[in-house]
Formats: structure tokens, C-alpha cells, sequence
């Protein structure tokens, strides 16, 4: 809650003052700038997941995917959100406790917000795109199908994870 220029932290009696170090976006800015980045960031990785499902044994997509720059340009634009996004209140919702434990109340608080849901999805990303080039490189020593598994990571990253180990083991298990 804003009140004059301070901000109230809802889990302790502590006011904190607006940052002057950082121009402070206005609603709509901060949610224009969202709105940009969210679907900029789906697109950007979309090529990846291209090259690993259509072509994962062309020499093209070997190269593309020995690259770092898409988690260079997803980091940076990562750390410009969490950024914009960070408020006098962070910390507090993040670890509201004497134990520095989040708490679901403070990560549904912060996730309100919608700059903050942007860094979120740059975050998710970046990290699924990490995983199912692990998954496509692993697959590509051990000569395991992993299309499928790369397809998953871009919608659940964990449930690609499962289903490579799944058919990591079942094609280990055919070549005995």
C-alpha cells in the first residue's frame, strides 16, 4: 500500500521510503515494458527449440547450440527486470520469517506485480532452455532420441527431465 511516498510493508510495522536511486516506473510503463518483453522472450528462444526438434544431428544446429549468447542475452535481460521490478519491500516478501524462508503469501504478493511476473518468465525461459540443451547434448553423445523430451522442457522443463531419464534408461536397457 502507498501512502505519501512510503511504502507499507504488510508483514511488519516498517515503512520504508521510495528509492530516488532508480526512476520509478509508473503502472503502465512498468506494464508496457512487460508486455514487450514477454512475448520478445518467447520468441527468442523458439529457434533453439527448432533446431533441436526438426534438425538435432545437422551440423547447423550443432553449432547454434554450442552457443551461449541466448543465455547471455536471457540473463541480462533478466537482471534489467528483477531491476525494475525490485521495491523497498522485496527482501520482505522474500523472507519474511527470522528463518529467511519464503512464504507462499510474499512469492503470490511479488508475483502480483507484473513486471515481476516478466523477470518470472525470462527466469523459466532461460532455465528450461539450459535443460533441454542438456537433454539435446546428452542425447546426441549417447545417440538417445530426445526430440520429444526437448519438446516437453519448452512446456514443463521438469517433465522433459523425467522423460529423458525414462528414455535414457529404456535405451540403455535395448542395447544390452
Amino acid at each position: 500500500m502507498e501512502f505519501s511516498g512510503r511504502i507499507k510493508n504488510r508483514y511488519s510495522s516498517k515503512c520504508y521510503k521510495k528509492s530516488s536511486a532508480k526512476k520509478e516506473l509508473n503502472g503502465s510503463e512498468s506494464s508496457q515494458i512487460a508486455t514487450n518483453v514477454f512475448p520478445l522472450g518467447t520468441l527468442a528462444v523458439l529457434p533453439f527449440y527448432f533446431f533441436m526438434v526438426v534438425a538435432p544431428k545437422a551440423a547447423l544446429a550443432q553449432k547454434v547450440m554450442e552457443s551461449s549468447i541466448p543465455y547471455i542475452v536471457l540473463g541480462l535481460l533478466y537482471v534489467y527486470l528483477v531491476y525494475l521490478s525490485w521495491t523497498p519491500d522485496t527482501m520482505q516478501l522474500l523472507f519474511p520469517n527470522k528463518y529467511l524462508l519464503p512464504e507462499l503469501d510474499g512469492i503470490a504478493e511479488m508475483f502480483s506485480r507484473v513486471m515481476t511476473l516478466a523477470s518470472a518468465w525470462i527466469h523459466l525461459l532461460a532455465v528450461d532452455l539450459f535443460a533441454a540443451r542438456q537433454i539435446y547434448h546428452d542425447g546426441l553423445e549417447n545417440d538417445i532420441e530426445t526430440r520429444h523430451s526437448v519438446t516437453l522442457c519448452l512446456m514443463s522443463c521438469p517433465i522433459g527431465i523425467v522423460s529423458h531419464f525414462i528414455t535414457k534408461a529404456l535405451f540403455s536397457r535395448r542395447d544390452r
